[in-house]
């Protein structure tokens, strides 16, 4: 079992995209866990994910629609293993929130997991176009499919 959240500025784009490509990952690989995602920014609180976000998803077979955005709070450290940002901000507001150094043990960068210490941000593609939300779409999945890889490897 294990349990990721995904943590971006607004929770309409990256984080999302993110949660959708790993939750369909999961579940083609038979994998239990629950997949989450939350934000910062209270702009987009209940609201579903950019329109160029569920177009981009949509178009990998990941409905994303129906997704609301939420804060990130102190209990997503209790709901969940992983904590994966996707830029330095976004490290530095779950960090503030941490309670304790099992807290922060949980919390990386997402690209990490393709390369460990590099500290490597995903592009917010929010004020671009969709050609940079289908270019994030296919890092982050290159992510996700590693993090897959190493859910099963430990199963």
């Amino acid at each position: 079992m294990m349990n990721v959240l995904f943590v971006c500025l607004g929770n309409i784009c990256r984080s999302p995209m993110a949660e959708g490509m790993l939750k369909k990952l999961f579940a083609e690989n038979n994998i239990a866990g629950r997949v989450d995602s939350a934000g910062f920014e209270s702009f987009h609180i209940n609201e579903p994910p950019d329109e160029r976000a569920i177009s981009v998803a949509k178009k990998a077979g990941i409905d994303i629609s129906k997704k609301k955005a939420r804060l990130f709070t102190a209990d997503d450290f209790d709901a969940f293993d992983r904590i994966y940002v996707m830029d330095t901000q976004n490290m530095r507001d779950v960090r503030d929130v941490s309670r304790n150094d099992s807290d922060t043990k949980k919390v990386d960068y997402l690209l990490n997991v393709l390369g460990v210490g590099v500290n490597k941000t995903v592009p917010d593609p929010y004020h671009s176009g969709i050609e940079d939300c289908k270019n994030v779409f296919e890092l982050m999945l290159t992510a996700c499919e590693k993090i897959v890889e190493l859910a099963k490897e430990k199963q």
